[in-house]
């Protein structure tokens, strides 16, 4: 039922608001009343207790990331997950692939226990997890323990959504093909979806999502690091949209030395988007030339995508990836929890690609968060430091 005027806590009025879940996109207003939506419509900020002037903004579901790894403290790579999402504009995480099932405990524990954030994670194939870069989790195979693995994500299934595993070389060494076979046993007999990270592999990545499951997730589709998904003709090559038609998913995962514009361009013009879109922040890049999510989404738009492409790659899509669709996030529904991101278009900035290359775009900046009604502190686009 919707509330009273009287009884609305927040109106954020007079924004585009943009629900991918419900279908809509009109300009109107968003109340917010003890933790939930209240009501969607024109002109219900009178007597309201604070009103949020959103015009010429976009109001969407809180963003939601799909790729980040914010283990901080344990891995080298981790970043902040409050400062580095929360405070820009993203209200639930997938840390992807940071703790391995020796390390979970303390993710648990450290991570997703203290912080106001829905976070759940990608666990690491290697009981290792993602401790330090220049070390490969999977150079030692039997790293790649099934039990262990299996264990951690029965015992926890509020959390663990799925494995990941890196396939670089200096990651896997000369075994790529049976662990990525074993990988992708683990994720069958754990009835879970299996995060595949490419750039820099033995195997093309033809080769690669002939051996994924519908549900199994290619990370870094725009990865500018050879094998590409580009074939010789610059054209995204037939394999990776035959992947698609069963099943296999592509997210864009720029972290520090993968998203490349020179592939995303061609790939984005000819249509081929990714299903999900994330940043792949880590303590690596969360200061540059990543920054955030928000400013991920600013690449793609100005690579050739759309803001009504790009929205639901940034709420429902990955929200139903990682199982949380049915807890709220995603979308602005009427009685459901109040998990809002409102963004507006600031001036053209240069943005760079993981190459050094750069574009001049409108970026995104998030205005205003809201998780669960509760509002949090934003912080100042950090490009802006350097």
């Amino acid at each position: 039922m919707t509330q009273t005027p009287s009884t609305y806590e927040v109106v954020i009025s007079g924004g585009r608001v943009i629900d991918p879940a419900s279908g809509r996109d009109e300009v109107t207003d968003v109340a917010i009343a003890d933790g939930r939506i209240a009501a969607i419509g024109p002109d219900l900020g009178a007597g309201t207790s604070q009103t949020i002037d959103a015009t010429g903004s976009y109001v969407l579901p809180g963003l939601v990331e799909g790729h980040t790894h914010i283990f901080e403290y344990v891995s080298k790579v981790g970043a902040p997950a409050y400062e580095a999402h929360l405070r820009r504009g993203v209200v639930a995480a997938a840390d992807a692939g940071t703790a391995g099932a020796s390390t979970f405990a303390a993710f648990r524990k450290l991570v997703v226990e203290p912080n106001p954030m829905r976070i759940v994670n990608f666990l690491n194939v290697s009981v290792l997890g993602l401790i330090d870069f220049r070390y490969g989790e999977l150079l030692n195979p039997d790293t790649l323990s099934v039990e262990d693995a299996l264990q951690v994500a029965s015992e926890n299934p509020d959390v663990v959504r799925g494995f990941k595993i890196r396939l670089s070389e200096d990651v896997v060494g000369d075994q790529i093909t049976p662990l990525l076979k074993k990988a992708v046993d683990l994720g069958e007999q754990g009835g879970l979806p299996v995060m595949v990270h490419i750039g820099e592999t033995a195997l093309s990545v033809p080769e690669i999502v002939d051996m994924l499951r519908p549900g199994d997730v290619i990370a870094h589709c725009y990865t500018g690091k050879a094998p590409t998904i580009l074939g010789e003709d610059r054209q995204v090559q037939k394999e990776i949209y035959a992947a698609r038609e069963r099943g296999v998913l592509y997210e864009s995962a720029h972290g520090r030395s993968n998203l490349s514009f020179e592939v995303a361009r061609p790939a984005i013009a000819e249509g081929f988007l990714p299903d999900v879109i994330t940043s792949d922040t880590s303590a690596r890049n969360w200061r540059g030339p990543v920054f955030d999510l928000v400013t991920s989404m600013s690449k793609l738009i100005a690579l050739g995508m759309t803001i009504e492409q790009v929205v639901p790659r940034v709420t429902t899509a990955p929200a139903k990836l990682l199982g949380i669709d049915s807890e709220g996030f995603g979308a602005l529904t009427v009685g459901g929890p109040a998990h809002v991101t409102v963004l507006k278009e600031v001036g053209a900035t240069v943005l760079p690609d993981a190459a050094g290359n750069t574009i001049e775009a409108p970026r995104l900046e998030p205005t205003a968060v809201f998780l669960s009604g509760a509002a949090h502190e934003l912080t100042p686009w950090r490009g802006l430091a350097s």
